[in-house]
């Protein structure tokens, strides 16, 4: 007994050590067959890291678990920034002996942690989930074709949501937390699959409305699975939204790639109280406590094929007899809810589609609400419909409540319409809308809107959209005891013609709390009288003469803020004046922001700009400020545009044509304070121009001009004239990035400089300038700069042992200077440091390489020993030593801080500026040189790519007319065939058809 007690515990450490070490043992081999499963059947990203797969025996036993956490799968091409599933947890139970076989692998269950699923369907068809590779070879069945076996008897989802988005419909569905659970036993080719799914919240859109919204699901589902022939039916199934129950029957085909449906549905129970558990806004915890009465009847069908240019037919009939519902703490009830209704779809076009709503009636407390409606086609509409409803507000919050509103007054509504509804037309309209003593009070604001009258009108007798007529003959309200009272008339749609009048003060603090606008608060009062009367036609065509525009408005303490402008805006005071042609601005101040601003000004062409897509916003305004910060309203890459190829470029406005006259005491742009900041800014076709703009900063004094050019985002120009006196070159250094780029050895110089420089480019994404496209030219005054402890300088002194360059002092100097692509060339200068004459030259690029030319004119008996042998050798000593003085050629290249310095010759004839003025000639030369052929390079691609485009037109064109010359021919082949048809059956005797009643079965 002992041994075999010892046995059993050795022979369960055997066990337990197997059990640990079969998932080390295997977890690569698994991982790699996994990895090669998924590259050659599925066409997505399917991203996981290998830390994140896990093996146990324990968890699943007796099968082999596996597990990948943080799995995520994403599409490619159209949806390659989709995430078509993020799984936190996936778990596979694999069947050990096929593990341990190796042969393949049998995969038995699969289970899913708080998955999300986004399903997307693009209006052209494709859809996101499309994403297994298809096996385009022809070859018999191999059972052993891959290394697994998708042998799945059970699956879960726990907690999961999804998303379904099918914008070719266009249909949206939304699930969360759902739950799911199915077995079958895939191994066979004829077996029962089980399935229950539950869903916490469930909402159903179609064209942007919402159908079904946050209902709770319940679906158990069993369906016969026939895998050889691709065939579904449905058995045993419940499936229940909110307390609204119904089941399917009938069959779902999947021969190839089409989808063939016969399925009919219908209600499993027939209370009125089960539908009204699936109306928007009616379940909830109350639900349960409504009394209802009456009955429903519901049934449908979905039948037809279902392929890429074909949808299945549809219907759905609907109900509802004697139906009343009655809410337990409210004291009426809705009685006498009656419909009849049905929406069919032959062959699952929109166009032939018809909703018919044959009859609906409900009784709100005293107040009957009637309507009926018939649409055909959902594209080009056919519409017949009549609503009448004469509603006590007070009696309806009787009978359905709403939260936190308390209303009163009395609704009047009588509409008919009956016509085309398209584009271009409209159906024949006859609706009158009517309030009368209207009250609105909301539990968080408790000032209400009184007094609400509204008389509305929409007549339309010929159906032409033109004949459109909407006339709001009278409004008024108050609102906290302030009054507000217009009235507007329309006529036309395409091209309507208004007149209109709106008079009274608007409280928006008051108003937005009655009315929330989401992610924006807003405060102020308005004060106006303003009235309008011509047509759109007039407007867009600026002639404003036969426009009649008049009126004042008053602003005050008005404060805004909102997610797009979160620094905010604040006017406490403005005044306007309003005529046909513009606006006059009076007296504006407030506050951008920290910004202080002072404003007035003239706005033309307001009309058209606030009516038609084309006009242009024309005004001149002047803005003052004591001290307006920049910085605010620097866009950073958070708030960059959505479009990644212009992320970080701020746009122009393409519809604006403002001139602003701007002075400002200070103004905080980046680390820079500019003071006395005095111009003028024009705004017009997407450039912003800078005209005559003056600032001091920095101890100098800037005059700027130039212009910022977006009429291409992904190529943003700009250029700069600049006028600057006085300014410091370590000041300059480090405050300018482009001085940084080019004129690095500002760095090192200790003075003051002026400067009048003109230069142009492009600009980065970014917003800084690509120097490589930067070319100007333009003139630097020195007015006083120390020259020590340069680089350069100092190896020249080393080079010459002249010990008087190593220090010295440039004074009233004028150096000219050219940017040519990207590259900063100093045309040769002289100067003179004691008895030595030097003449500089050369240019330095973006990449801080510097190529300069220095030519010394100094005392032949001032060169030392080695340097006057190496002159001796290239001049010979007789000529030498016969020379007063002698000319050094310097080459200096490599870089600002790391320079290297050589004798490239020398002369006893040649003056010291010629020999620079031909090398850095030279220079320039090849640097246009190089210039022409890259913009020779650049214009060349874009007259490949207009050839490359021609060419593929001119293919479309030919393609398309040998198109229609062939339907031709075939509709004239046609035509032949059926006169000879017509001929030949002219001339044959008809013939009697059997009599099939005289036939035997």
């Amino acid at each position: 007994m002992k041994k075999v007690v010892i046995g059993f515990f050795i022979f369960l450490a055997v066990l337990l050590a197997v059990a640990a070490l079969v998932p080390v043992l295997f977890k690569d081999k698994i991982k790699q067959a996994l990895d090669k499963e998924i590259a050659k059947n599925i066409n997505a990203t399917v991203a996981y890291e290998t830390d994140d797969v896990s093996l146990s025996l324990f968890r699943d036993f007796p099968n082999l678990s596996l597990g990948v956490d943080n799995l995520s799968i994403i599409g490619k091409d159209s949806f390659q920034t989709d995430t078509l599933a993020q799984i936190p947890s996936f778990r596979m139970g694999l069947n050990l002996s096929s593990v341990i076989s190796g042969d393949e692998l049998k995969v038995n269950s699969i289970t899913l942690d708080e998955p999300t699923i986004r399903l997307i369907v693009l209006k052209s068809g494709k859809a996101n989930w499309d994403v297994f590779i298809e096996d385009t070879t022809v070859a018999p069945a191999d059972t052993a074709a891959s290394d697994f076996n998708m042998a799945i008897k059970g699956w879960k989802i726990n907690n999961g949501t999804l998303f379904y988005d099918d914008l070719s419909i266009p249909f949206g569905a939304a699930l969360y937390g759902v739950n799911h659970s199915g077995s079958g036993d895939f191994e066979q080719d004829v077996f029962d699959m089980d399935s229950k799914t539950t869903a916490e919240r469930f909402t159903m859109t179609y064209d942007g409305a919402n159908y079904i919204e946050n209902a709770k699901l319940n679906a158990d589902v069993t369906m016969a699975m026939d895998l050889n022939q691709s065939l579904y039916t449905f058995k045993e199934n419940a499936i229940r939204i909110n307390e609204f129950p119904f089941k399917f029957d009938g069959t779902i085909l999947m021969p190839e790639e089409a989808i063939d449906f016969d399925l009919t549905f219908s209600a499993t129970e027939t209370d009125f109280r089960n539908v009204l558990s699936i109306v928007p806004g009616m379940y909830s915890e109350q639900f349960n406590d409504i009394k209802t009465e009456g009955k429903l009847s519901f049934d449908g069908f979905f039948k037809g094929r279902m392929i890429d240019t074909l949808m299945p037919g549809y219907g759905v009939n609907l109900k509802v007899i004697d139906g009343m519902f009655k809410y337990p703490d409210l004291p009426e009830a809705a009685r006498n809810v009656n419909a009849d209704m049905s929406v069919i779809s032959t062959d699952g076009t929109p166009q032939n589609t018809s909703i018919d709503i044959r009859k609906f009636h409900m009784d709100l407390g005293k107040n009957p609400v009637d309507a009926r409606v018939t649409v055909k086609g959902l594209e080009v509409m056919q519409i017949d419909g009549n609503v009448k409803a004469n509603v006590d507000l007070a009696e309806m919050t009787k009978v359905f409540p709403i939260e936190g509103m308390t209303l009163r007054g009395l609704l009047k509504v009588d509409a008919d319409a009956k016509g085309t509804y398209s584009e271009k037309s409209m159906p024949v309209i006859d609706a009158d809308l009517n309030m009368t003593n209207g009250y609105i009070k909301s539990k968080d604001f408790p000032a209400p809107i009184q007094n609400l009258n509204m008389v509305t009108n929409i007549r339309n007798t010929t159906g032409n959209t033109d004949d459109t007529r909407i006339n709001v003959e009278r409004f008024n309200m108050t609102l906290d005891g302030e009054p507000l009272a217009g009235n507007m008339l329309i006529q036309g749609i395409d091209k309507p013609a208004f007149d209109g009048r709106i008079k009274g003060i608007l409280d928006l603090a008051k108003l937005t709390k009655i009315f929330p606008q989401e992610g924006m608060t807003v405060a102020g009062r308005i004060t106006a009288d303003v009235a309008a009367k011509g047509k759109l036609s007039d407007i867009e065509a600026e002639k404003y003469s036969n426009v009649i525009a008049n009126g004042t408005m008053g602003i005050s303490n008005l404060s805004y803020v909102s997610t797009d402008l979160p620094q905010g805006m604040k006017i406490s005071k403005a005044n306007a004046t309003f005529n046909n042609e513009r606006i006059n601005l009076q007296n504006m101040a407030g506050y951008l922001g920290k910004s202080d601003f002072q404003a007035n000004g003239t706005v033309s062409n307001y009309l058209g700009y606030a009516l038609a897509d084309n006009q242009s916003l024309r005004g001149n305004f002047n803005i003052s400020s004591n001290n307006f910060n920049v910085n605010e309203w620097m866009v950073d890459d958070e708030g960059a545009p959505a479009d990644a190829s212009a992320e970080g470029v701020v746009e122009v406005p393409d519809n604006l044509n403002i001139t602003l006259n701007i002075n400002a005491k200070q103004v905080q742009y980046t680390d820079l304070k500019l003071n006395n900041v005095s111009g003028q800014v024009q705004v017009k076709d997407k450039i912003a121009k800078l005209n005559k703009v003056t600032f001091n900063t920095l101890g100098g004094t800037f005059a700027v001009g130039g212009s910022y050019n977006t009429q291409n985002l992904q190529q943003p120009l700009f250029d700069m004239k600049l006028d600057i006196q006085n300014l410091g070159f370590k000041e300059a250094f480090n405050a300018f990035n482009t001085i940084q780029a080019i004129a690095p050895i500002a760095k090192l110089l200790e003075g003051k400089f002026n400067t009048n420089f003109a230069f142009a480019g492009e600009l980065g994404q970014d917003m800084t300038p690509i120097f490589k496209t930067m070319d100007g030219s333009g003139v630097i005054n020195v007015i006083k700069a120390a020259v020590r402890d340069v680089p350069i300088v100092n190896k020249i002194s080393e080079l010459t042992r002249f010990e008087e360059l190593k220090s010295f002092v440039v004074e009233n100097k004028k150096i000219d200077a050219q940017i040519i692509d990207g590259s900063l060339v100093i045309r040769p200068f002289d100067m003179k440091v004691g008895n030595i004459e030097m003449t500089v030259g050369g240019s330095n690029n973006i990449n801080g390489q510097i190529d300069y030319v220095t030519a010394l004119n100094v005392p032949a008996g001032k060169v030392g020993r080695e340097l006057n042998t190496r002159l001796a050798s290239v001049l010979g000593n007789n000529a030498l030593s016969a020379s007063e003085r002698v000319t050094l050629n310097l080459s200096i290249g490599g870089t600002l801080s790391n320079p290297r310095v050589g004798l490239a010759g020398g002369s006893v004839k040649e003056q010291a500026k010629d020999v620079v003025k031909a090398a850095v000639q030279s220079k320039v030369d090849d640097a246009k040189l190089q210039l022409e052929q890259r913009k020779q390079q650049l214009q060349d691609s874009v007259q490949n790519e207009l050839n490359r485009r021609k060419l593929e037109a001119e293919q479309r064109a030919r393609e398309e007319l040998e198109k229609k010359r062939r339907e031709a021919e075939q509709n004239i082949k046609k035509q032949a065939t059926d006169k000879i048809g017509d001929l030949l059956r002219s001339r044959t005797k008809p013939q009697t058809p059997p009599d099939t009643t005289k036939i035997g079965n």
